[in-house]
């Protein structure tokens, strides 16, 4: 039996057993309240204030950076914004700028360094038109080498890329390029212009990267995108990458020279001597934007990724495993991960955040994906990932929202934009808790289809009523984290105050269970 089951069978068998100074059973106790209940629990945001909240720029890819006082995010088609609050952001390079005068990646953009195999119109897998494509560029600093290592990836198609590195003496730039890592979608014509070569023969290339030895085999090996570089625990450096194609991959990097370590092969543990370990995923099933955090206070590497396409109605979605390793192995809620020949993933990965409707909001949240996370200095965790909006075609904004791990360690996201909530640590006493609830919970689905909030209400003897669902609840003594059970499913997470998008104070509850997240806010 699962330790998650074994808490529900306790918290079930407390609850049949529990007893009022009166002597009536929970059942009783619950009957009767339930005939106290005013509710009709429909929806109705009727007297909550709504905003448009607005982020001030676009980043597509936001990878996050601490520095400095300030917060730093950097985005495909070289664009990077920064700013002091996590709310509102100021552009450091004008949007998308490809551009010599771009202070943070000009000096990318005139290199023919990164551009030499992919990337540009006259690349040797040439773009199409003359789009320059620069992505998912990740940044941080090495006090190794007293610079800041930025990580990022030129493309020409869906599965011929190149990882790049490049370095700076300051977060705003300017980065030059040092070299290239990892290259994808060659075919035996071209190889002699990648660095493959320099870690595998030709035969074992003709025998494992390309179909009949010709063509890259994509459904096996990765598209060398999205890199993100971590530090594990001990101090080694790494980076994780890939998108759709093979799966998501890792390599160890030298932090001195910021050049992969290239591993030994060891086909039974899915290591390759080129590409590194794969992680997950295969089959160029929808998996992409992988990026791992080491959190110090659950002592588990957090692997995020992204499923669906990334346009508004696409199902573009966060999802996370955890691993007590750097290398794996990453799992999800219910013990699994997406492995080679698995198929549709979406069964695989506890979901954070997809499509989603909250009261406060003047229209859904959607595409809510391709995140990064940090610890912060001031001890706080985040996830900071673009969103699409329901009425607003394909604009996107930035957006953080704080993280707290449940009583398992599982990451639970807070409903609302950070604005400087604080947690209470003792926990929240039961009567601000209680009440009703505005509630979503965002499934497991990769579909357009937004999560529309229900109504529960929480009651003073624990109990949870629904319009067609009954429960419990209970907030641990002494804590914030809580356990909520409705329709038969538990989900253990924490209660947090905060204020919602227009700024208003509420009480929210975040949850995960199954691998689905399970959000509630009480005005």
């Amino acid at each position: 039996m699962r330790a998650n089951t074994r808490k529900v069978v306790s918290i079930l068998a407390v609850a049949s057993i529990l007893m009022s100074g009166c002597g009536k059973s929970q059942e009783e106790i619950a009957q009767e309240e339930k005939e106290t209940i005013t509710s009709d629990f429909s929806v109705s945001y009727d007297g909550i204030k709504t905003a448009n909240f607005v982020a001030g720029t676009s980043v597509h890819d936001p990878s996050i950076l601490e520095a400095d006082g300030k917060y730093y995010i950097y985005g495909s088609h070289m664009s990077a914004a920064e700013s002091e609050d996590l709310r509102t952001w100021k552009s450091m390079t004008g949007g998308y700028s490809y551009s010599s005068d771009n202070q943070v990646y000009g000096k990318l953009y005139d290199s023919k360094g990164p551009f030499a195999f992919t990337g540009k119109a006259n690349s040797v897998i040439k773009t199409d038109g003359n789009d320059v494509r620069l992505w998912a560029p990740d940044v941080k600093y090495s006090e190794k080498i007293g610079k800041y290592y930025m990580y990022f990836c030129t493309t020409s198609n869906y599965y011929t890329s190149t990882v790049c590195y490049a370095t700076a003496d300051s977060p705003e730039g300017p980065f030059e390029w040092k070299g290239n890592l990892i290259y994808s979608g060659f075919s035996e014509q071209v190889l002699d212009k990648t660095n493959v070569l320099d870690y595998v023969d030709k035969t074992y290339v003709e025998d494992n990267y390309l179909n009949g030895g010709v063509s890259y085999n994509n459904s096996k090996w990765p598209n060398a995108l999205d890199p993100t570089i971590f530090w594990d625990k001990d101090g080694r450096m790494w980076m994780t990458y890939g998108s759709w194609s093979g799966g998501i991959f890792l390599l160890e990097i030298n932090e001195e020279t910021g050049e992969a370590i290239h591993p030994e092969a060891d086909p039974e543990n899915d290591v390759d001597p080129y590409f590194g370990k794969r992680l997950i995923g295969g089959g160029h099933t929808s998996i992409e934007a992988p990026y791992i955090l080491y959190d110090s206070v659950s002592d588990y590497y957090y692997l995020f990724v992204s499923y669906g396409n990334l346009q508004r109605t696409g199902g573009y979605q966060i999802r996370v495993f955890r691993s007590k390793t750097p290398d794996g192995n990453y799992e999800d809620m219910n013990g699994k991960a997406p492995k080679l020949g698995a198929g549709n993933p979406k069964t695989f990965g506890l979901k954070l955040s997809g499509n989603y409707m909250l009261p406060s909001l003047n229209m859904a949240y959607m595409a809510t994906g391709h995140n990064s996370a940090f610890a912060a200095k001031d001890g706080k965790r985040y996830v900071v990932y673009h969103s699409r909006f329901e009425k607003k075609g394909e604009v996107h904004e930035p957006r953080v929202h704080q993280y707290l791990t449940n009583e398992e360690g599982w990451p639970c996201m807070l409903p609302y934009e950070t604005d400087g909530e604080e947690v209470n640590a003792s926990g929240y006493n039961k009567e601000e808790i209680i009440g009703e609830y505005y509630v979503i919970n965002q499934g497991t689905d990769v579909s357009a289809d937004i999560a529309e909030p229900f109504k529960l209400v929480l009651t003073q003897n624990g109990n949870v009523f629904g319009k067609s669902t009954t429960g419990i609840w209970e907030q641990k003594e002494g804590s914030y984290q809580m356990h909520i059970t409705y329709g038969g499913k538990e989900y253990s997470g924490v209660f947090c105050k905060m204020k919602d998008e227009a700024g208003t104070n509420c009480i929210v509850f975040s949850a995960v269970g199954g691998n689905e997240s399970v959000w509630g806010v009480k005005y």
